[in-house]
Parts: C-alpha cells; sequence; structure tokens
C-alpha cells in the first residue's frame, strides 16, 4: 500500500475509533492529480444535472396533480434516492477538487458511508416496484385500480425508505468499536464500508457475511424480481393481437427499463471488475466505482424527462407557466 500511495506514511497508527478518531486519507484520482482541473468539469457537470434535475422532477410532479398517482410517487422516491446520494458524496469529492483536500476524520466517514449505503441501496427495490407496476398496469389491467393504490404505494414507500438506513445500521456500529492499524488510505474521493473495513486490525467475518447478506438479500433478489416482471411482461405483449397495441405497451415501460439498465449495468461490472479485474489497472476500478455511483443520478431524470410523455407535459405546461407569470411582473 504505501509503495503505491507513498503519502499513506504519515496515516499510518493504530488506534481504537473509541478513544481517538482516525483520520483517513482520500486518494481521489492518483496518478491523475495533473489533470485534476480537467476531471472536474465532467464530475461537476454531473453534480449540477444529478441535483437540478432531481429538484426539477419533484419540483414537477408536485405541482402537477394529473401527477399524483402511484406511478409517480415511486418516481418521487426515486428522485430522491438519486438526490440524496449525489449530495452525500459532494462534500468530499469537491473538497479533494476545489481545496486539495483529502482528509476525513472517522465519524465524518462514517456518517458519509451511512448516507451513501442508505440512499442506494433503496434505489433497486424502487425499481422493483415500479416494474411491478408496470406489470398489473399491463398484464392485470383491470384490476390495477384495486391492486395499485395511493396507501398502498406510501406503505411500500416507507418500508424501502426505512430498510436501507436499518439494515446497515450493525455494520457501522461494529465499525465504530474496531481497532485501526496501517496505512489510513481509502482508493475514492468517498467512503465506502467494503473499504474502511480493510483498514481494521481484528476479525471482520461478521460484517463480510452479514454485508453479503444484505446485498443478496436485498439488491439481488431486487434484480431477480424485477427481471421476473419483465419476463411476465413481455410474454403478455407478445400475446397482443395488434402491433400498435404491443408498441405502446413497450413505450410504457421504456423508461423504466432505461432506468433499471442504467442502475444495474454499472453495478454489475463493479462487481465483476472487483471479483475477476484483480490485476486490472486501479483506473478500471476507480472509473467503475464512480460511473455506479454518479451516473444513474445523473441520467434517471433526462430519462423520464424525455421517454415519459406525461413529465414532457408537465414540464412544457410549467414553464409556459413560469414564462406568463414572468411577463406579467415584468
Amino acid at each position: 500500500m504505501s509503495d503505491q500511495y507513498p503519502f499513506s506514511s504519515q496515516f499510518t497508527f493504530q488506534t481504537n475509533v473509541t478513544w481517538f478518531s482516525p483520520m483517513f486519507y482520500l486518494t481521489g484520482f492518483p496518478g491523475l492529480e495533473v489533470m485534476e482541473h480537467w476531471i472536474f468539469i465532467p464530475f461537476v457537470f454531473m453534480y449540477l444535472v444529478a441535483i437540478s434535475g432531481n429538484c426539477f422532477i419533484l419540483i414537477i410532479i408536485k405541482t402537477n396533480p394529473h401527477l399524483h398517482t402511484p406511478m409517480y410517487y415511486l418516481l418521487s422516491l426515486l428522485a430522491l434516492s438519486d438526490l440524496g446520494l449525489s449530495v452525500s458524496t459532494f462534500p468530499t469529492t469537491m473538497g479533494i477538487f476545489w481545496f486539495n483536500y483529502h482528509g476525513i476524520y472517522f465519524e465524518a466517514c462514517q456518517i458519509q458511508m451511512f448516507c451513501i449505503h442508505s440512499f442506494s441501496f433503496p434505489e433497486s427495490s424502487v425499481l422493483l416496484i415500479m416494474s411491478f407496476d408496470h406489470f398489473v398496469a399491463i398484464c392485470r389491467t383491470l384490476r390495477y385500480s384495486v391492486m395499485i393504490t395511493d396507501q398502498r404505494v406510501v406503505r411500500v414507500g416507507l418500508v424501502i425508505v426505512l430498510q436501507g438506513p436499518l439494515a446497515h445500521v450493525p455494520l457501522f456500529l461494529l465499525l465504530k468499536t474496531f481497532p485501526y492499524c496501517g496505512p489510513q488510505v481509502l482508493s475514492h474521493s468517498y467512503c465506502l464500508h467494503q473499504e474502511v473495513i480493510h483498514l481494521t486490525c481484528t476479525d471482520t467475518t461478521f460484517n463480510n457475511l452479514y454485508g453479503l447478506t444484505v446485498v443478496v438479500f436485498t439488491v439481488m433478489l431486487d434484480l431477480m424480481l424485477t427481471v421476473l416482471s419483465y419476463g411476465l411482461i413481455l410474454k403478455t405483449v407478445a400475446g397482443l393481437a395488434s402491433q400498435e397495441e404491443r408498441l405502446r405497451a413497450f413505450q410504457t415501460c421504456t423508461s423504466h427499463l432505461c432506468a433499471v439498465l442504467v442502475f444495474f449495468v454499472p453495478m454489475g461490472g463493479l462487481s465483476l471488475v472487483h471479483h475477476f479485474g484483480k490485476h486490472a489497472p486501479f483506473a478500471v476500478h476507480l472509473l467503475m466505482a464512480n460511473v455506479y455511483l454518479f451516473v444513474p443520478p445523473m441520467l434517471n431524470p433526462i430519462i423520464y424527462s424525455i421517454k415519459t410523455k406525461e413529465i414532457c407535459c408537465a414540464i412544457i405546461e410549467y414553464l409556459d407557466l413560469r414564462k406568463d407569470n414572468a411577463e406579467f411582473w415584468g
């Protein structure tokens, strides 16, 4: 580690965080320091699009009564998850770019870890419930209003919001009791549990097994059920007699299917690189980790703004109203 990060020697010590808070070093983009001014541009662009885009989606849904339906409540929850994820990584990433500040105390690192995992894990569950909504709309059309109600969506949304924080509380409580030794160097511009756990000087078997269990029974299970939902949707759509009906059904699912791919493809790529690309250049690992966290929050509002007719019409109506008000007061 010290050969790869020569600066890490100054962060070498052993301590228990209950008595003293270690300072971790966020490497950011090692080996690309001379290009940080150029890397800064796409990152700022992604943050601006992600934060403003998801805020705009939330405003559009809130201000348009026609969008106060279960599907758009779920879209609001997806936008909130993306917004929270972007805000969670923003302080340390921009701190590295703007102030060249790489240090972060354990408490701040733990808060950032908790926020990142709490906002990223529920996203797969939101996508699953949205796929179930599409399944009922296409395959059980006559029962949609009975099966998908506002009250049920609110209850399911509350469970989704709580599952991320509650599932990760044991992991972060244990991290606080572990001793830390050696170079306190993290290979990204933000804190993740799977990296911090490697810096401990004790047995972390429980954390590793528990973390794997959480991933399997949340993200992986959500993915399998989402794929199953779309398999049933495709089966139903293939049985429609009219080509126009088939096309309309596919168009209904286009935006959500794009969001599913945008979320799960980078996650799958990161998992493959992590498990099978141990000898791959560090830049590949860094790229996949950043794509996984930064790209979906940026692309989701764009996808739903372009591919969803109701959102497009609501945006046009909102902008026209703002223009009329500006002309009136001007």
